[in-house]
């Protein structure tokens, strides 16, 4: 998938997000905003694929379902507000089978989503992806 499909593919999503009652009730709060800020985007991506890896990722999660605080982190309230939380929002809103681990591409998926909707909440332009080493 190209960079131009990813982003349209992410965009579509938030649509779709909006029009869950439960979803679009999530928005960054000043803590929040200012936690980015202070932090930097390059901080932010690494937390959000360290999370990923580790609460996500596995085949297995034995507490899938409420590994994902709903605050303390602005990435855990992007889990939320995105349905990237557990598996099982994973299989309903994005289509990615329980049961197995999540390919390299899928956590970049997964990512990207966290991401796009930070950047959407905090006004910020999405970026390209650059290859990573």
């Amino acid at each position: 998938m190209t960079d131009a499909e990813h982003q349209a593919a992410y965009a579509r999503m938030l649509v779709l997000l909006s029009r869950s009652r439960f979803r679009s009730r999530f928005h960054l709060g000043l803590e929040d905003r200012q936690y980015i800020c202070d932090k930097g985007w390059d901080t932010i991506r690494r937390h959000a694929e360290d999370f990923v890896a580790k609460r996500l990722a596995p085949a297995h999660i034995p507490n899938d379902g409420k590994q994902t605080p709903m605050r303390g982190h602005p990435v855990f309230l992007a889990q939320h507000a995105t349905a990237c939380c557990c598996r099982g929002c994973l299989s309903k809103w994005h289509h990615i089978a329980q049961g197995t681990a999540l390919t390299a591409e899928q956590q970049e998926y997964v990512v990207g989503m966290l991401l796009y909707w930070l950047r959407h909440e905090m006004g910020v332009p999405p970026v390209t992806r650059t290859p990573r080493p």
